[in-house]
């Protein structure tokens, strides 16, 4: 079947042998059987004829016959396991649960993960990949905006622990990434905003020109325009290739990406990971690591005023459900994995385009900066 409405986009991640592609057009989950026959050999097993799709309840009900139907036709065997939608999915309980199926139905090493879902599905399906049998292939098929321009490239898969987020897990590189930008066009509204968040970070760390394109096209981009929306996933996978090339394993230039996870993953963490989607506490924790780098005097007013007047256009909820104490987002921050001996470390933009490597910061400036946080908050 022909591609639909864009034209088709390839981006490499340069990994030497393990570099992989990344598709990204309207229509591509349709011919993915085809996509897979022409990975070739000299990968890490050849690619397999035995396939395991690995989705969600939701997504599964959109968009599992497509795949199957296209992976059947090009002579794979197809075997689907479906879990629950949400957060709470990325647990040992649930990668137990998918090894026992996997071991029940004798699937061996010469088989091929295909994660199909947004970034619950993507981190959860890579950590199986990563350590079933000591690890096979695995594909990425992301479904929403947020793992199509993040979650989805560079590798890093994984669970959560009831002590922190994403504290089990692997870097393992998937063989290709499958982005569908049609699928983005069944998301609801909140699911858009989420995925706003890494867009908007991707400008913030490395690309001025970038951040003014999502600012003066936000209203397209909000509502999945597809010439807009497939600008915006191929930029931001070009510059998360750049950067993982440069670093896969977040020793050093990798761990930009962190810019406003600090703050983030906590607030996630005190709404339980239920009253705050990811995105969305991304979004919040670069406003209040912004008031952090400002308070430093490490940006300018204007700059911030820039990144907090972005920010502010994105049609967050005006409700979360709940209210964060800066002093247990604190004690959750020293507990999170970028912090080092006690210290809390933070990302800083010194201007657009432009941010720090991981640096410590006093707790009582951090509090300040969660106070500014709060005002912004209540005048959404």
């Amino acid at each position: 079947m022909a591609l639909k409405e864009t034209k088709l986009k390839t981006i490499t991640v340069p990994l030497g042998k393990r570099s992989y592609p990344i598709y990204i057009g309207s229509g591509v989950r349709e011919v993915v059987g085809k996509f897979l026959s022409k990975i070739p050999a000299g990968k890490r097993l050849r690619f397999p004829r035995q396939t395991i799709i690995i989705t969600d309840t939701v997504v599964a009900r959109l968009y599992l016959e497509d795949v199957q139907r296209s992976l059947k036709a090009s002579g794979f065997s197809v075997h689907v396991i479906i879990i629950p939608p949400g957060e709470s999915q990325k647990s040992l309980h649930r990668a137990d649960a998918i090894y026992a199926e996997l071991l029940r139905n004798r699937i061996g090493r010469k088989s091929t993960i295909i994660a199909l879902g947004g970034g619950v599905v993507g981190d959860l399906a890579g950590f199986v990949a990563a350590t079933y049998q000591r690890g096979v292939s695995f594909v990425q098929m992301p479904t929403t905006l947020l793992a199509q321009v993040d979650s989805s490239v560079g590798g890093k898969v994984g669970i959560n622990h009831p002590l922190g987020k994403n504290m089990i897990g692997a870097f393992y590189q998937p063989l290709c990434v499958i982005a569908d930008t049609e699928t983005l066009q069944t998301l609801p509204e909140r699911e858009r905003v989420c995925g706003l968040g890494e867009v908007i970070k991707y400008g913030i760390i490395l690309d001025e020109k970038f951040f003014e394109y999502v600012r003066k096209n936000l209203p397209d981009i909000v509502a999945m325009q597809p010439a807009a929306i497939a600008h915006v996933i191929a930029r931001c996978c070009e510059l998360k290739a750049y950067v993982v090339s440069r670093d896969e394993k977040e020793e050093h230039l990798r761990a930009i990406l962190n810019f406003g996870h600090t703050v983030g993953h906590a607030l996630e963490h005190a709404g339980h990971y239920r009253s705050l989607k990811h995105g969305e506490a991304i979004l919040l924790g670069m406003i209040a690591e912004t008031f952090l780098a400002h308070q430093l005097k490490m940006i300018t007013a204007d700059n911030a005023q820039r990144i907090e007047d972005m920010i502010a256009a994105v049609p967050l909820p005006r409700s979360f459900g709940f209210i964060f104490s800066a002093k247990k987002l604190i004690h959750t921050m020293r507990s999170d994995k970028k912090s080092l001996e006690g210290n809390i470390r933070f990302v800083l933009p010194k201007k657009i385009g432009r941010v720090t490597l991981p640096i410590p910061v006093k707790e009582e400036i951090i509090a300040a900066a969660l106070h500014s946080l709060n005002q912004f908050v209540m005048n959404l």
